[in-house]
């Protein structure tokens, strides 16, 4: 015979986790319908993405500044992302660590240049 005991402590964990899930969700919610909060209209009810509310065709065409903000905020996110470790590790890689990083930021500085220079950043 299998002794299932084991998996109780999992069995409850799950329990307790999916219990404060539905909790979180649902609460807020009829908290705000009885205190009188929720109260829809048609502009909270409205789509709004990239800036602009969507009443075109759902095949229009983007501004491509939209596309380069994002693609920036991107990168930048990921230079942070690099930062943080490396900073943290600076004192196990040394020197060789130091010249990776800044190589790794002077491509980044050049291509913030590049982007400044083709007015990928001026927002109209």
């Amino acid at each position: 015979m299998i002794d299932l005991s084991q998996y109780l402590p999992i069995l409850l964990f799950i329990f307790i986790a999916l219990g404060l899930s539905v909790l979180f969700v649902f609460l807020p919610m009829g908290v705000s319908r009885l205190t009188g909060a929720h109260k829809p209209n048609a502009d909270k009810l409205a789509e709004y993405e990239c800036g602009f509310p969507a009443f075109e065709d759902a095949r229009s065409q983007f501004d491509v500044r939209v596309y380069l903000v994002a693609i920036s905020f991107i990168i930048f996110d990921l230079e942070a992302a690099f930062l943080f470790p490396w900073a943290v590790s600076l004192g196990e890689t040394g020197w060789v660590g130091w010249i990776g990083m800044m190589t790794f930021l002077a491509i980044l500085a050049i291509g913030l240049t590049y982007e400044w220079k083709k007015g990928a950043l001026d927002w109209e």
